[in-house]
């Protein structure tokens, strides 16, 4: 058995079947050589690790050839060779359109898919000295792990190769791009990227449920898309649901014309809201069957006949359909189908050219030879949406954007209602409720302005640039709602021209501005912590496993164990005084929201239920409007407009009460001091000073070089963990009312016929005059429950972690432990090279 299966395995996280690989003889090699499933049961026999092996061999399987691998200085997993010097390689960085970086035609056009005897293809990067790195330390500790496992197992044993399995800690930065459909969103994303044919646009109209997530290919050099549907279940559902609204309308429409009484309490009001309705359906229908959902008697279930699906069949096993292609052109060709459709079919033509982007979940692109391998574009729909997987999908991502990108036209983009509402609705979701640190509202389409004198248009453009940034900013400070989530700071205004970036006319590169959202993506993408991490985290538990074979001094570690104690026991405090202040002030805050809300609900909730237009004037469509926001348990998502989300408004006066202490206690930007008044981030057991004391005793030193590694390394992974628990601090306050209310909207959305509009309301006001004393009260105490939660489990695990570190680094006394320093001596150096790497950023 060779090293290459060790590192592979121990990087898998399957260290525990080296033995049985080393048994029977598999090497690199015969490693690729697998294939067969009863092989793999011999060396893998349970099912959990043996599924994990069988998707990562796949994965490595399928990497660039040998050939191919060798030129690029990558081993067949795509990672950089073992041993290279840092120095030979260069980052690199996104270029700006220089011709001698990037040929171009005369229109703009990227060499992508010409002959190779007219165009070079794309240079291919070496690995960055970040990457050399990581694989090189990644090496380092396979093998540690590797010589751990063949000893003795012990309490220190164990520990040591549970800190090298936890090592990795791997995720990426989300930037979510919301912005109507025409709003220059692809040709924004292909300018960023530098590819212009990337993602479709133009010919055919966009749909705007479909989540599409744009991101390096780290596997191979292909572009390649997976296709995510939604479940089987989920479309049979909503057919059945669709053809009931258009059965329903039928025979509304056969009433009519009859002359009889089809009363529905509504007073008409809902025609309006039926012929949207209508008209969705129709769109979404036409596009995946052609005409042939119209025969009479075409029910829902005929409709999921399989020859409905031949060119899908991964929808009907849950799989992922992946496309593949060499060139971006050629892959946004295959995929278009999934994400965009043309309701006019070619004539003449008999077979049907179905669309299937009401199937789609989410369509993932991935672009090759591409340094962003940290980041994610996420082009978002701005409401969400009223399938519930792809809702929650969308509401996944949206508290996972570290950025947000509100595109618009430049045309009055300070006065355009909608760019605006996007914002506004996504602002909890994004703000206190996610983890959102840029705002970039952008301006697309800068360049377009009347070109009656070439001598003045760049001067013209200049100018509007200005006045449009300016207008922006007047508008953002006016947004009151969206001002209690997000100080100005956080707030950038971009005027950009995707077009006039490629082609280079009339503007400077930098004027469009697309340069500096590609230092900003490179600067985010750098700033990714996982190399910095991983090494420093490796650095301290070779320091721990050094420290403990050269152990000679009892005494000493007393001492320091003593000292290391007292400054715990001090820092837990400091801690609790901290965390029992903010839930006291977080009490008080809600004490007056519960109060605001049991007065004023019923006055919110009659505004809802009784709309009127400017002049006050009775808005006609609420019937059928209401019907919805019944129906999906008080939200309601039209296709174009602002989602109305009543629970929200409902619970409006808790969160409002919250929201100036809540982004005190969770700040979201980084330059912040963090949560809890930063008494996380300032937590230390001063192991530095006693580093500085205890520095001629080798085996101490060592050990607290462990310690201060470990105490960055808790805190580090003590933040990940609040960032995502204090959303579901913040939500859970209209979660609560919600699941209150859900009684209500079942019972008003059973109603039918005459009086139905009366019936609704009549339900909705009366519970919730029933529910105010106890509704608003039980989601305050749930709300606090769950800040108390999270404050009880971040005390835990500081004073436990701590001193589990301190037991074992310390106090444990054992001798059967490797020696580790040549490999300390190498990852010392790749930590500090990284610290100067960092500062000279």
């Amino acid at each position: 058995m060779d090293d290459f299966v060790c590192n592979k395995l121990t990087e898998w996280g399957l260290s525990e079947w080296i033995g049985s690989f080393k048994e029977h003889g598999i090497g690199k090699e015969s490693l690729y050589c697998l294939t067969r499933n009863e092989d793999i049961d011999k060396l893998i026999p349970k099912m959990g690790p043996k599924l994990i092996f069988m998707k990562r061999l796949k994965l490595l399987q399928v990497r660039p050839s040998t050939s191919a691998a060798a030129k690029r200085n990558l081993d067949p997993e795509g990672e950089s060779s073992v041993g290279q010097s840092p120095t030979k390689h260069q980052h690199k960085a996104i270029p700006g359109p220089s011709p001698a970086k990037r040929k171009l035609d005369p229109e703009g056009e990227s060499s992508e898919g010409q002959s190779p005897t007219k165009h070079q293809h794309k240079a291919i990067p070496g690995p960055s000295p970040e990457a050399t790195i990581l694989f090189d330390v990644k090496t380092i500790m396979g093998h540690v792990h590797e010589r751990l496992r063949k000893q003795q197992p012990t309490k220190l044993n164990n520990f040591l190769k549970n800190k090298i399995r936890e090592l990795k800690i791997d995720k990426k930065e989300l930037v979510g791009v919301f912005g109507k459909t025409g709003a220059g969103k692809s040709s924004l994303i292909n300018a960023v990227l530098r590819e212009k044919h990337l993602l479709p646009s133009g010919s055919v109209s966009a749909c705007t449920s479909v989540m599409i997530k744009v991101e390096a290919n780290m596997d191979n050099s292909k572009y390649e898309a997976d296709i995510e549907f939604i479940t089987v279940e989920e479309w049979r559902n909503e057919l059945w649901s669709m053809c009931q609204f258009l059965w329903n309308a039928d025979q509304k429409k056969h009433a009519a014309a009859d002359g009889g009484d089809d009363d529905d309490g509504s007073d008409g009001d809902d025609d309006d809201f039926d012929d949207v309705e209508h008209r969705d359906i129709e769109e979404k229908l036409s596009a995946l069957y052609g005409e042939e959902w119209k025969q009479k008697k075409t029910s829902h279930e005929d409709l999921m006949d399989n020859k409905y699906f031949r060119e899908i069949p991964e929808f009907f096993f849950s799989r992922k359909k992946t496309l593949t292609a060499q060139t971006a052109k050629e892959l946004s060709a295959q995929f278009i189908k999934y994400t965009r459709s043309d309701s006019k079919q070619e004539e003449g033509r008999k077979e049907i050219k179905r669309w299937y982007w009401p199937l789609v979940k989410s369509v993932t692109v991935k672009v090759p030879n591409n340094d962003l391998q940290h980041v994610t574009l996420v082009d978002l729909p701005g409401n969400g949406d009223r399938n519930k997987s792809r809702d929650e999908m969308w509401k996944e991502i949206v508290t996972k954007c570290s950025t947000v990108w509100i595109v618009t036209d430049i045309n009055r983009a300070a006065s355009e209602k909608e760019p605006w509402e996007i914002l506004k609705g996504a602002a909890s979701f994004i703000g206190n409720g996610g983890q959102c640190q840029y705002i970039h509202f952008i301006c697309t389409k800068s360049d377009c302005i009347e070109e009656a004198d070439d001598n003045d248009i760049y001067a013209q453009i200049l100018k509007r640039n200005r006045r449009a940034k300016e207008a922006v900013n007047a508008e953002f400070n006016k947004q009151k709602h969206i001002k209690k989530h997000f100080s100005e700071d956080t707030f950038e205004v971009f005027t950009v021209s995707s077009k006039r970036f490629l082609q280079r006319k009339c503007l400077q590169p930098e004027d469009t501005e697309i340069p500096k959202l590609q230092r900003f993506l490179k600067n985010l993408n750098d700033s990714h912590s996982e190399t910095v991490n991983y090494v420093s985290g490796a650095h301290g538990i070779l320091s721990l496993i050094q420290g403990a074979s050269c152990r000679d001094g009892a005494n000493k570690n007393t001492a320091v164990c003593a000292e290391l104690e007292h400054n715990l026991n001090h820092q837990i405090c400091k801690v609790k005084t901290v965390m029992a202040e903010t839930y006291k002030a977080f009490q008080i805050c809600l004490d007056a929201g519960v109060e605001r809300s049991r007065s004023s609900c019923e006055k919110e909730l009659s505004s809802f239920l009784y709309p009127r237009k400017k002049g006050g004037k009775k808005r006609c469509g609420f019937h059928g409007t209401l019907k919805c926001v019944v129906k999906y348990g008080g939200i309601h998502k039209p296709k174009k407009g602002a989602a109305i989300n009543l629970n929200m408004k409902l619970s409006s006066h808790l969160t409002d009460s919250i929201d100036e202490e809540f982004r005190r206690t969770f700040p979201q930007t980084k330059e912040k001091c963090g949560a809890f008044k930063g008494v996380i981030n300032s937590f230390s057991l001063n192991t530095e000073r006693l580093i500085d004391k205890y520095k001629t005793h080798k085996d101490v030193k060592l050990q607290l070089v462990f310690l201060k590694t470990e105490e960055d390394m808790m805190k580090i992974k003590l933040n990940q963990m609040i960032r995502e628990c204090k959303k579901l601090i913040y939500s859970s306050l209209t979660e609560t009312v919600e699941k209150t209310m859900q009684t209500s909207y079942e019972r008003a959305a059973v109603f039918k016929g005459k009086d139905t509009l009366k019936n609704m309301r009549n339900t909705l006001e009366q519970h919730v005059h029933d529910s105010k004393d106890t509704m608003f009260k039980q989601a305050k105490n749930n709300m606090l429950k769950n800040l108390n939660d999270l404050q009880k489990f971040i005390l835990l695990a500081l004073k436990n972690t701590m001193m589990e570190s301190i037991e074992l680094s310390l106090k444990t006394d054992e001798h059967s432990i490797p020696d580790v320093s040549e490999e300390l001596v190498r990852v010392e150096k790749y930590y500090y090279d990284l610290q100067q790497m960092k500062s000279s950023h």
